[in-house]
């Protein structure tokens, strides 16, 4: 079984204030997620994919935004689902978060 311990694993910069982690099996894949250019005065784009997902606040505040749900203020502890093709964002609260976001099935376009 394969080990990726935390400081061995590369980050990929995915923009200014945001760093990303990931590992994957063949259909699924957990994404360690550091924002660092908090707190946000807008909410990030919405975005959809085929992927089911769920996410992990691991540190920080967010307000989660999810097309046909009420808007939800989430702390660290707090767990979200994103259904296959729905709308979603967040806004991030506080200076810095941690996201673990784990995909069904992996995101090709991550890799």
């Amino acid at each position: 079984m394969p080990i990726l311990k935390f400081d061995n694993t590369e980050a990929k910069i995915v923009r200014k204030g945001l760093e990303r982690k990931i590992i994957h099996t063949g259909d699924l894949m957990t994404v360690l997620l550091d924002f660092s250019d908090g707190p946000w005065k807008e909410k990030e784009p919405p975005h959809s994919h085929s992927h089911v997902q769920t996410s992990y606040i691991a540190e920080g505040e967010i307000i989660f935004y999810c097309e046909g749900e009420p808007d939800e203020h989430l702390k660290a502890g707090d767990m979200f689902v994103v259904p296959s093709g729905k709308l979603h964002t967040i806004k991030l609260l506080t200076k810095t978060a941690r996201l673990v976001d784990s995909f069904s099935p992996i995101r090709e376009d991550f890799l």
